[in-house]
């Protein structure tokens, strides 16, 4: 079976939403042009100062995600 993970991005300031959200435009555009599969790219705002951006991926899609973005952290989604 195929587990899922979240690749994740911190932000911190009073910037980072904005800064998250163009992110995901970022990791967007990368899945579409090396046609990688994702189920879901969004951000969440933990406070007014840190904000992240994820990306969710299959485990088997981890390494070259990982490589090329080099995510803060992850976890299992």
């Amino acid at each position: 079976m195929n587990r899922k993970l979240k690749l994740i991005w911190d932000f911190k300031g009073s910037i980072s939403q904005k800064i998250a959200e163009h992110h995901c435009i970022h990791l967007k555009e990368f899945a579409v042009i090396e046609k990688l599969h994702f189920y879901e790219i969004d951000f969440t705002v933990l406070s007014e100062m840190h904000t992240i951006a994820f990306i969710i991926i299959d485990e088997v899609d981890m390494k070259t995600y990982r490589d090329a973005l080099k995510p803060h952290r992850g976890q299992l989604a």
